[in-house]
């Protein structure tokens, strides 16, 4: 069970508008004296940039299939920022495709999956899309925010190394200690 710890350092996001604070929560697991940052929804984990500025590229590149520099342009990022967040993604399309295929029927009392759109990294995008709107009709939302949708379904891991793959645990911050019988 997480308990309340503070906050972690203060950081500022570079959002579509501008920059956005943010005070992430810290708490201890109750468990194994663990802590963790707990992000909100409009973060990934160890990007500068909020979710929706990165979901935007990629869906602009899902969408459009335009070159990053353009892409780049359209978002007001470095090209080599959102070229390296396209390739994260590309290198793991067809496992986000899965992921978000398999959250789209359980979510879904009757899913449509999405049709193959010509690539795996154009499908990985439209899963993250018809997730979005079967949450929507499911909780009777007016409006559902892919980039958060994404982030909540990755747990914020959407680019990081690793994701997906078997869930992580933390570990006891104690040293293992030798058992003798």
């Amino acid at each position: 069970m997480l308990a309340g710890w503070g906050r972690a350092r203060a950081r500022q996001l570079r959002g579509v508008d501008g920059p956005v604070e943010l005070h992430p929560r810290r708490s201890r697991c109750t468990g194994c004296g663990v802590t963790h940052v707990l992000l909100p929804v409009t973060a990934l984990l160890r990007r500068a940039d909020t979710a929706a500025v990165v979901v935007s590229a990629l869906v602009a590149k899902g969408a459009s299939r335009v070159g990053f520099r353009r892409i780049a342009a359209d978002v007001a990022r470095p090209a080599e920022t959102v070229r390296g967040w396209l390739r994260r993604f590309a290198e793991r399309a067809e496992a986000v495709r899965w992921v978000f295929t398999v959250w789209l029927a359980a979510v879904a009392a009757d899913p449509v999956m999405p049709d193959a759109a010509g690539g795996v990294f154009i499908d990985a995008v439209s899963a993250i899309v018809a997730l979005a709107a079967a949450i929507g009709r499911r909780f009777s939302l007016p409006r559902v925010s892919l980039a958060e949708v994404a982030v909540a379904v990755s747990g914020g891991r959407l680019l990081a190394p690793g994701w997906p793959g078997e869930p992580v645990q933390h570990e006891s911050t104690l040293p293992a200690a030798r058992i003798t019988p």
